[in-house]
């Protein structure tokens, strides 16, 4: 699993984006709470509670600011 930190323009990390051998991304922020999940297979987006939230990946658009 391939994990890459997100950071915010002072440079202090907002969250993670996992990805696993298939291509599958996890969102989580910055305390590795899930927030959300991306598919490539199906392009679409979901929440926490596997929600579709968009089509393409979206997956930042879940972090809080």
């Amino acid at each position: 699993m391939n994990r890459k930190p997100l950071k915010d323009e002072h440079f202090k990390v907002i969250g993670y984006v996992e990805t696993d051998p298939h291509g599958n991304q996890t969102l989580k922020d910055e305390h590795f709470k899930i927030l959300g999940y991306y598919d490539p297979k199906t392009d679409y987006t979901k929440d926490e509670h596997f929600k579709v939230v968009g089509h393409g990946n979206i997956l930042t658009s879940l972090l809080k600011k």
